[in-house]
């Protein structure tokens, strides 16, 4: 099948043709099922969130062809009625990744995403996640939202983003953050962290990757109060933040203990993996921030979910809108 005869095909043709969960590869006339290589060591090209026609396929093929990617096989699959059924496009050779950004510019304009793996994590095995806190597990900056109640927000705003932006050391931004959040009264804590808003698509993960054995962990640079919160509402097994000191039911401007930054996050995961006796293949790490980057780095596969730009550029994959279920995409693969 050539790729102007593909172009033409209707997504509801595409659906008929592509059985989920069977690979094929082409032919002259049509789609032949083939098989992977058993341990498939090759690249895997996903995409995913939209319905896809023939239209779309031509396009990412020619795209991976451009980037001297061949595509020896092709599979339809849906990890979960909730979610559309994605595209996996796989090339025998391993080829170095192409980034995430560049990736993330091709999709956007056709309507997609389009992310890159070479040896995905299998949902069906024992895992570990370690996930981000603020703007990743729940949609808001804990810290931000505090400063509101203190009426310093803005102040407090701009050095989160500088730090965030990997433009400002997070344990000197931190310091100086909660420096102004002197005097702010215990109960007002309580009450925002009563209303935490989660992020979409986080909660039905969580509650998937527990049903396959998977251990669930939060190492954020935010606070203990929130995290654990978050940790009841999505019953996770662990959570690792940073500890506000309060005195006479206030705070005092200060931080306990060990600063939960960049280093200590890539802590919490090396020492979870090790502990659960987990092959780095089946650990995943995901964060919106440059000081979730070394955890990322670290993580058989790091997932940058809403990232900054700075962020998506330097992951290893990157969910750029939408759900975070969407993440079965990358550990469902069918092989």
């Amino acid at each position: 099948m050539t790729l102007e005869r593909l172009a033409a095909c209707s997504a509801t043709h595409i659906s008929s043709q592509l059985v989920l969960g069977t690979w094929v590869k082409f032919s002259e006339a049509e789609f032949v099922q083939t098989q992977l290589p058993t341990n498939p060591q090759g690249t895997f090209s996903v995409a995913f969130d939209t319905d896809f026609d023939g239209e779309k396929i031509a396009a990412i093929i020619e795209f991976l062809r451009g980037n001297n990617i061949a595509v020896d096989a092709i599979c339809r699959y849906q990890p979960s009625s909730d979610l559309t059924p994605a595209i996996c496009f796989y090339s025998n050779e391993t080829h170095q990744a192409l980034n995430p950004l560049s990736l993330n510019e091709f999709a956007h304009t056709k309507g997609f995403q389009l992310v890159q793996l070479q040896t995905p994590p299998d949902l069906e095995k024992p895992g570990l996640l370690v996930m981000d806190m603020d703007s990743t597990a729940i949609t808001i900056e804990c810290i931000d939202e505090i400063a509101r109640l203190a009426n310093v927000y803005d102040e407090v705003a701009a050095v989160t983003a500088q730090a965030m932006a990997g433009k400002l050391d997070f344990s000197e931004s931190l310091h100086q953050r909660v420096a102004k959040l002197e005097g702010i009264e215990q109960s007002l804590i309580d009450e925002l962290k009563n209303a935490l808003p989660l992020m979409p698509g986080i909660a039905a993960l969580c509650q998937v990757l527990k049903q396959h054995n998977w251990y669930l962990a939060i190492a954020s640079g935010g606070f203990v109060p929130f995290a654990e919160q978050v940790q009841k509402l999505l019953n996770l097994d662990e959570v690792h933040a940073n500890i506000l000191e309060f005195k006479d039911n206030k705070l005092t401007g200060r931080v306990l203990g060990t600063i939960v930054d960049t280093n200590q996050k890539a802590l919490v995961l090396g020492n979870l993996t090790e502990q659960l006796n987990l092959t780095q293949q089946q650990t995943v790490a995901i964060g919106d921030g440059a000081n979730d980057l070394t955890m990322m780095a670290k993580a058989g596969l790091g997932v940058a979910v809403h990232g900054k730009p700075k962020v998506v550029e330097q992951a290893q994959a990157a969910i750029c809108h939408g759900s975070l279920l969407q993440l079965l995409y990358l550990m469902t693969i069918p092989k």
